[in-house]
């Protein structure tokens, strides 16, 4: 996953978020304040371990202060003076240093153990989205931008300047300067609505510490390192709600009743609050919507993307339903039989959602002799880190170096520099473990954007936050092979953030459209599939052995086992997205959980749960909203890139170098769909994602 905070300052809405450098010349007769380590020199490390709550506040209000004087600068340029340099440029400085100011305040809000550095870096991520939005508005610099767009330099503009003035002007048009600037005002006000909406949704979900607890014997089937490590209440097991506490639970424990329960709590996550605010979100995004002329928020927000309208991903969506069902009831029927044996029920004839995980489990090691833990023992997280870093440096010829006691939010935390040719990059952090109060998933956040600067090209950085399994005393941190698989998509993002050459922030790294943003993490999950790849660091723990060919075989025979199923839920992700944004009523008599259970039925063999709200926490309601199709859209993609990497040999470097500089590098510089097909050399097909879900 991509957070919204890893996307450009021009998608951020921080068009024009103010430049920094008008922060540094204080008055001669005032001593300068001591420097906030947030907001370091050019190219300087953030020191994150001295980062004090009261930082957190003066970055954010100075930087608000400081915006005036750049302001200033480009409001006075004449219409007839105005040029790429003091219009475009002077605008894309200002949303790059917003964005460097928002970057590091939000990995704090997601990281910090320190619960007033947290709340008041929510409060300053809400202060900076609302000043975000009124400069969205600004009548002054939208007639900048305007008055320059009819210059003969612009005119003359050509690639990616050229794109970078046409999606500005479209943006603002789009975003309410075909309004009255009474209506502007009112489209400010559910702006910062919505902002404070989505920042609420996540932090409910963040905030939600539900659990089971349960006794010795319900632990049975569980892993002992699993048991170990569970903290306890008197004589119970407290079985929190992050991934590998959930996700292992559901998968090896043989209380049925424990499971169901777990299942409900887990989909019940921040019900309480977010069900009200997620009604009240689509409320303001349906406002805005029709206010801005369109007639659903989908075809607001699919206007600016590859698929442009929403018919073109409902259309999208209907034909993945239809190749899918028949691969789904497959592995339903799979299912099937392994409930039927393990029951003794030979009439069962349905798969609840909370016995997927475990009888999945079941057949893997029953007809795949594939057992899931045994697997584990080959994936020690320090290995996979060497495996990981040595295929990406070997591909796109890197070298990473870490950096020994680095200032971090936090002791888990340790932090890398990229070089190429000799040359520092970019660096980039490692979160890799649970902990109270910390963002529940895997993701990447970007914290600051390449840019070509007078000083030289601005560094690149990015922090992957993630909740894989931590050591246990006696035993390091083991990952299962699907943890495997996401910490290589994560980094995919990392690489696209890192490995830019733009020259404007706004279309550095992960600034592209949202439908392609996932392409370049997803084709990076293929190396954590490719035994070549594996034999170099799949090592078991104790003994060192490399990952057996004949486990890897089981591994790969098992790979498109389920699917179907794992398909279907992607497409009920997407699909309940597009009805919330584009087919349904907020205001009328069907509730969101009315069109979960409705989809839930329609699109995926698993019944709905009465008395469940898995929309509550579905975080990406917030930062995708009317997007989540965009993950199967740039899988497709991702697929056909990568079958060129299939042909030449998976870790042939002249394709991942042809790949490094004509995909990562380019970011947003131009069409993605133009990026895709040089770089295939032909037209893109679905031919190779199909192929990859086993159809």
């Amino acid at each position: 996953m991509l957070t919204f905070s890893s996307l450009s300052a021009r998608q951020l809405g921080f068009t024009v978020l103010a430049s920094l450098a008008a922060l540094s010349s204080p008055a001669a007769d005032k001593p300068a304040p001591p420097a906030n380590p947030l907001t370091p020199g050019f190219n300087q490390v953030i020191d994150f371990r001295r980062a004090t709550k009261a930082d957190v506040k003066r970055a954010t209000d100075d930087f608000i202060a400081g915006t005036k004087a750049s302001l200033q600068a480009i409001y006075k340029v004449p219409a007839a003076k105005r040029t790429f340099a003091n219009t475009m440029l002077a605008l894309d400085n200002l949303g790059d240093q917003g964005g460097s100011v928002y970057g590091p305040i939000s990995i704090l809000f997601n990281a910090s153990p320190d619960s007033a550095i947290r709340n008041q870096a929510q409060r300053s991520i809400a202060q900076i989205s609302k000043y975000g939005n009124e400069l969205e508005l600004d009548e002054q610099l939208y007639r900048a931008v305007k008055d320059y767009s009819k210059t003969k330099e612009a005119q003359s503009l050509t690639g990616a300047r050229k794109k970078y003035l046409t999606e500005t002007v479209e943006d603002y048009e789009r975003n309410g300067f075909a309004l009255t600037a009474e209506k502007r005002k009112e489209l400010q006000a559910i702006n910062d609505k919505i902002g404070d909406l989505s920042l609420a949704f996540g932090a409910n979900i963040a905030k939600d510490q539900g659990f089971l607890l349960v006794n010795a014997a319900d632990m049975k089937g569980l892993p002992d390192d699993y048991v170990k490590s569970r903290p306890k209440a008197g004589d119970a097991y407290r079985i929190g709600l992050d991934g590998p506490a959930y996700g292992t639970f559901m998968k090896y424990a043989e209380s049925d009743a424990l499971r169901k329960q777990l299942y409900t709590l887990y989909n019940n996550r921040a019900a309480d609050k977010n069900l009200e605010v997620l009604k009240q979100l689509l409320i303001e995004r349906q406002k805005k919507a029709q206010l801005l002329g369109y007639k659903t928020y989908a075809a607001y927000q699919t206007s600016s993307r590859m698929a442009k309208t929403p018919e073109t991903v409902w259309a999208f969506e209907t034909k993945l339903v239809d190749r899918v069902k028949q691969k789904s009831q497959q592995d339903l029927e799979e299912l099937l039989v392994v409930k039927r044996a393990y029951t003794k029920d030979p009439a069962a004839k349905t798969i609840n959602p909370w016995e997927s995980s475990f009888y999945n489990n079941l057949l893997m090691k029953d007809k795949y002799q594939l057992d899931g833990e045994k697997v584990k023992e080959y994936f020690e997280v320090s290995k996979v880190v060497d495996g990981l870093f040595q295929t990406t440096q070997s591909l796109f010829a890197l070298k990473f170096t870490e950096v020994k006691d680095p200032a971090v939010w936090h002791k888990d935390a340790r932090m890398f520099e990229v070089q190429r040719d000799g040359k520092l990059i970019g660096r980039f952090y490692l979160d890799l473990f649970p902990r109270d109060n910390k963002y529940t998933h895997a993701a990447c956040f970007g914290v600051t954007s390449g840019k070509a600067t007078p000083k030289g090209y601005q560094l690149p950085q990015a922090v992957l936050l993630c909740n894989f399994n931590a050591p246990t005393p006696g035993k390091p941190a083991l990952m299962s092979h699907a943890q495997v698989v996401t910490f290589f998509h994560e980094f995919g993002h990392v690489m696209h953030n890192l490995l830019t050459t733009a020259e404007l922030s706004s279309q550095s790294g992960t600034s592209v459209k949202r439908d392609f943003v996932e392409a370049p993490s997803q084709i990076l999950e293929n190396w954590a599939w490719n035994y070549d790849a594996l034999k170099t660091f799949a090592k078991h723990y104790q003994t060192g052995e490399v990952l057996p060919k004949p486990l890897y075989d089981k591994m790969w025979a098992a790979r498109n086992v389920g699917s179907g199923l794992a398909a279907s839920q992607q497409i009920l992700y997407g699909t309940l997205d597009m009805t919330l944004h584009d087919k349904f009523d907020p205001n009328g008599p069907e509730t969101s959980t009315d069109v979960v259970k409705r989809l839930q039925n329609q699109i995926t063999p698993f019944a709905y749960l009465d008395g469940t709200n898995m929309q509550a926490a579905f975080g990406h309601l917030t930062g995708y909203g009317a997007g989540y199709y965009g993950y199967m859209w740039s899988k497709v993609y991702a697929e056909d890139m990568f079958s060129v990497f299939e042909k030449n040999g998976i870790m042939d470097q002249k394709t991942g170098l042809r790949y490094r500089d004509m995909i990562l590098a380019r970011g947003g510089t131009d069409e993605e769909y133009n990026l895709v097909k040089e770089f295939l050399g032909r037209e893109p097909n679905q031919d190779a994602f199909f192929k990859s879900l086993g159809l």
